[in-house]
């Protein structure tokens, strides 16, 4: 049992045994976010990586529904109780509304909006973009490495719900794109399913304090400043970037063919 374990990376788990094509079906068991990663990086196989990214939706969507009716019920006990009247009342009200307004937000990008859909084979191509690791600012190529590092966020981040990141600022000023990418690498560090699109300094906080921990990846960016900012600064956006993936390489996370310097 050891020596299985010992051929498997570092904070990984274990896949279930499937043979044979994978289905929807089979998917649909697994209820670790961490499988379905390990699962969509080792993919090559084009129509194996759509299913497993539709798989990856779903199981998020449950979790948020789970949690969803767990708050519901607690607040019906809680008012059942004598604890609720009109107050109890006026306030599953408007917990109702938020989150009605919250499941609007987290729609997925539809078509129209993100030119590399799920479906198309320009994703199929960009899923294998590595980033390389002689991205210095300033570079001959700095140009192609911006569009390698976004076109790789948008890629690992693709599965979750209330993220579609198009560019370096407006892509990532609620907070969720910094979550969701943190969260792929890192999914114990918190559920991505509870997160507020609304509460942007709870986001910021959560993406950057999981990365400092868990990556050790410097907090470049102040929630402060963000949270004066309608859109962050694109130029720190992408500083910030560049650094957590140069820990994630660090950290054998992200296969590279150089050498960071």
């Amino acid at each position: 049992m050891e020596g299985e374990k010992g051929t498997l990376e570092a904070g990984t788990k274990e896949q279930p045994d499937m043979t044979g094509p994978l289905t929807a079906e089979q998917l649909a068991a697994i209820e670790d976010e961490e499988i379905l990663n390990n699962m969509l990086d080792k993919a090559v196989d084009f129509e194996e990586r759509k299913i497993i990214r539709a798989a990856m939706r779903e199981l998020l969507k449950r979790k948020r529904e789970r949690r969803d009716r767990e708050r519901a019920a607690r607040m019906e006990n809680l008012r059942q109780q004598g604890g609720g009247g009109k107050t109890g009342n006026a306030n599953g009200a408007q917990y109702n509304t938020h989150r009605m307004a919250q499941a609007k937000s987290f729609s997925p990008p539809t078509s129209t909006s993100s030119p590399k859909t799920v479906g198309s084979p320009a994703q199929s191509h960009v899923a294998r973009v590595k980033v390389p690791g002689s991205s210095a600012v300033g570079g001959p190529n700095t140009k192609d490495v911006k569009q390698m590092l976004l076109d790789w966020c948008r890629v690992k981040t693709e599965p979750y719900e209330g993220v579609n990141i198009q560019n370096f600022s407006s892509s990532w000023a609620d907070g969720l794109a910094f979550c969701a990418l943190v969260h792929r690498f890192f999914p114990e560090g918190f559920e991505y399913c509870t997160l507020d699109p609304y509460d942007r300094r709870a986001n910021f906080e959560k993406a950057f304090k999981t990365a400092e921990t868990l990556a050790d990846c410097p907090r470049l960016l102040d929630v402060d400043d963000l949270m004066r900012m309608r859109e962050p600064d694109w130029k720190c956006v992408y500083t910030y970037l560049q650094e957590f993936y140069r820990c994630l390489v660090e950290k054998g996370l992200v296969k590279t063919k150089k050498k960071m310097p």
